[in-house]
């Protein structure tokens, strides 16, 4: 495959991160104007009302196990390991990583929660597992 198609569910993923950055934004604006919070209190991340503590920690997911899907997609671009397999499972992943932000930015169920975790872990480790395969194969 070896064209741009791994480097589409990365932008789309970076598109989730800046929505995320956006939200953020919005719920504490909205906790500052309601009086729950002052503006200056944001500085040292002490006593963050809940409604923007959770967007907070979407935000804070997206730069753990996305760091090691962003570093697989491009590995595989450049060992030309990329693929319509490897394309659709980075695919999957970003979509789980949407579906685990939105759980986590309204119920923050970690019944929810916690599946969509880990089926984007295996997902990622099966990208990972692929690179090392084809690499092994080389």
């Amino acid at each position: 495959m070896t064209g741009y198609e791994i480097f589409w569910p990365l932008l789309a993923h970076v598109a989730l991160v800046y929505g995320l950055y956006g939200l953020l934004g919005l719920r504490r604006k909205k906790m500052v104007r309601a009086g729950k919070v002052a503006r200056s209190d944001y500085r040292e991340n002490r006593g963050e009302p809940v409604e923007s503590l959770v967007v907070k920690n979407a935000l804070a997911n997206q730069f753990e196990l996305p760091v090691l899907f962003y570093a697989c997609s491009i590995l595989l671009y450049i060992t030309q390991a990329d693929n319509i397999f490897t394309v659709s499972l980075a695919w999957i992943f970003v979509a789980l990583r949407y579906a685990h932000a939105a759980v986590h930015v309204t119920s923050n169920e970690m019944r929810y929660r916690s599946p969509l975790f880990a089926a984007g872990y295996l997902v990622l480790a099966v990208l990972w597992v692929w690179l090392a395969v084809w690499m092994a194969m080389d």
